[in-house]
């Protein structure tokens, strides 16, 4: 069996983002980008990407498509030091995930082709292997349609092997936020949500609210707050950490990154003040290179950017 720091279960695809748009996507013409670029895409990818590339052992479980886009993205995460034995290429006609992001300046459009992402069942996991690592994450809880129901099930088996849960909800393209998020969170140790997610978790309009009801349910809640920088409160405790200032190429992935940078200490057994400032560094770095991994891919960059910006 693998030694894993993480293990993690979810969505592997990529993203192919377009830059320099027209004001107005007019239909029916051939509109031009003035760049582009083809990244690792998938919220669980990226985390284990980026938790790979700054040290942490991470083993994947995934499944693919059988066509170039599949291994393309495994190759990648294979490069990182990924353990992606656990990792399936399906048969069935169904292609590999990709996300669309048309990049608008200030804000984005983005189109995802669920394909293989939507694919990966409780059934499907290898138990045992995400249960030798000493914590586990998941993120698109609302993507994963097909494990999406046994996701409480699995929550509370890998507690009972000791193992500690992380979550990232992402966003909920449905907006219905419902029940089985709750029955999911009452096994969580560290519930890793963004400002707007956090709120709509918890039903109500108030940051406040969201976290006092969240702080009663799960072990730590880390708010992302964007140029805000991001908080943690466990119980009543909570720590606030300033963003780390970059010439932003990209926010794609910002998020995701913030959680590999959080989770890298957090399996050290770092404070939460250290979980949050390595947080804040890696969501920061990522948005200095398209996509949400090819910062990371650059090793004397990612570490000369630790070493400036680290206090």
């Amino acid at each position: 069996m693998a030694d894993l720091d993480i293990s993690i279960a979810g969505e592997l695809n990529l993203d192919l983002i377009l830059y320099g748009l027209p004001a107005q996507l007019i239909p029916e013409r051939e509109l031009l980008a003035q760049g582009m670029a083809l990244t690792l895409g998938a919220s669980s990818a990226i985390v284990a990407h980026n938790l790979a590339a700054l040290g942490t052992r991470v083993g994947f479980c995934s499944k693919i498509g059988n066509d170039a886009m599949g291994e393309i993205a495994l190759n990648r995460l294979r490069e990182a030091g990924v353990d992606v034995s656990r990792v399936q290429k399906v048969t069935n006609g169904i292609n590999t995930g990709l996300t669309v992001i048309l990049q608008h300046g200030a804000w984005r459009n983005i189109l995802t082709y669920l394909g293989t992402i939507a694919q990966l069942r409780y059934e499907d996991l290898d138990f045992d292997y995400l249960a030798s690592a000493r914590h586990f994450h998941l993120s698109s809880f609302y993507l994963q349609a097909a494990l999406r129901p046994g996701i409480p099930e699995l929550f509370r088996r890998l507690k009972e092997a000791g193992v500690t849960i992380s979550l990232d909800t992402n966003d909920d393209p449905g907006g219905e936020w419902g029940r089985d998020l709750l029955a999911a969170l009452r096994y969580v140790d560290v519930f890793l949500p963004n400002e707007r997610e956090a709120k709509q978790a918890m039903q109500t309009d108030n940051l406040e609210n969201a976290i006092t009801k969240l702080a009663r349910i799960v072990g730590v809640v880390a708010v992302k707050l964007g140029e805000k920088g991001s908080l943690a409160q466990r119980g009543k405790e909570r720590f606030t950490c300033q963003p780390v200032k970059v010439n932003v190429v990209d926010p794609v992935g910002a998020g995701d990154s913030f959680d590999a940078g959080f989770l890298s200490q957090y399996v050290k057994g770092a404070d939460l003040e250290a979980c949050l400032i390595a947080g804040n560094l890696a969501g920061a770095f990522s948005t200095t290179a398209a996509g949400g991994t090819e910062a990371f891919r650059d090793k004397a960059s990612r570490e000369g950017f630790w070493r400036e910006n680290q206090h």
